[in-house]
């Protein structure tokens, strides 16, 4: 599994049109080949910024797949208006687990 992470900053004011669009945006994270959950969490201390994280088989069902796809223009029209500037994505691995 890997795990996409976003931090995503959002304009001010616009932290709940954000959160709408992430929310009508999950069936096409649902849908998308190899995606197996979202999540979104918002800062405490920076509530415009938030982070998505979302989980994949593959970072080629991420960046090949589903960026390739008519669903990430979809995901774009839903918030890409929100973005105060382009997220930041990287992809992780698990390598310990503590629990």
């Amino acid at each position: 599994m890997v795990l996409e992470i976003a931090q995503i900053e959002v304009k001010p004011g616009l932290e709940a049109e954000f959160e709408a669009g992430v929310v009508k945006a999950v069936p096409l994270f649902r849908r998308a080949k190899g995606c197996t959950g979202v999540t979104l969490q918002k800062s405490h201390e920076k509530p415009s910024r938030y982070r998505l994280f979302v989980e994949w088989e593959t970072v080629e069902n991420h960046t090949v797949d589903f960026r390739g796809s008519p669903d990430f223009q979809a995901w774009r029209e839903c918030v890409g208006h929100t973005f105060a500037a382009p997220p930041e994505v990287e992809h992780v691995v698990q390598v310990v687990d503590g629990f």
